[in-house]
């Protein structure tokens, strides 16, 4: 991620700033009150309490160094225009199976399958090929083991 863009609408920004304020003013204060009532009990070497908090906190820690390095490099990305970017929902028909689908367009570090809509990053292959198009193109979806066509039927910003 030396020099790497990570594009993000203000939504987006909002949502990781947000967990990442959780983290700092939340989750840090608890985890070292919960190491404190763990080092209270006396013998830390075979204490469970204290061997899981000082787990959660190495956890909570990388998180946040996480987000600190996704953070510097952030460029907010307005989702608006008629073309696909990070912020767009897009509804989609692969065209050999009929199948339709409704996918949300994040930036990487949101992305996430299981969400509903799903949210997809624009690196991975579906988003890729709906990047920069407009309802009603019919676009190439080169999955690792598949290539298949979908036509785009409404976008929204």
């Amino acid at each position: 991620m030396a020099d790497e863009k990570i594009e993000m609408t203000k939504e987006e920004y909002a949502e990781l700033d947000k967990r990442y304020r959780h983290l700092l003013d939340v989750e840090r204060p608890a985890i070292i009150e919960a190491l404190q009532a763990a080092r209270a009990q006396g013998d830390l070497s075979e204490n469970a309490d204290y061997d899981a908090a000082r787990n959660r906190q190495a956890e909570i820690e990388a998180e946040i160094t996480h987000i600190e390095g996704i953070k510097d490099h952030i460029v907010i990305v307005e989702s608006r225009g008629d073309k696909i970017n990070v912020g767009f929902t897009v509804d989609y028909v692969e065209t050999a199976t009929g199948k339709a689908m409704k996918v949300k367009m994040v930036s990487t570090v949101l992305a996430n399958p299981l969400a509903n809509p799903p949210a997809i990053s624009q690196e991975s292959a579906v988003g890729k090929a709906l990047l920069g198009h407009v309802a009603g193109d019919v676009v190439t979806v080169e999955a690792p083991k598949k290539k298949y066509d979908i036509r785009i039927v409404a976008i929204q910003a």
